[in-house]
């Protein structure tokens, strides 16, 4: 497993929107390197990759999974 795919499904079992700071956190109890750069980094990759959506929390910049409908869509696109 990638640092990746593990921040994702730590990602997805969070109930809200996660920030770099909350997934710097997340990090922490991987076996990954857990630097707010590396977490940013990740959460860029996630979000360019349609795994993420970014959203407007509090004025802040945050990240929650995207909606298994649109995944749905997008494969039926792509198909």
């Amino acid at each position: 497993m990638t640092r990746r795919e593990w921040l994702l499904a730590a990602i997805q079992r969070e109930p809200g929107p996660v920030t770099t700071h909350r997934a710097e956190q997340l990090l922490t109890d991987s076996p990954f390197s857990h630097h707010r750069n590396s977490a940013r980094k990740s959460l860029r990759s996630l979000t360019r990759d349609g795994a993420l959506v970014a959203v407007d929390a509090s004025g802040r910049r945050a990240y929650r999974p995207t909606p298994t409908e649109h995944l749905i869509n997008t494969e039926r696109r792509a198909s």
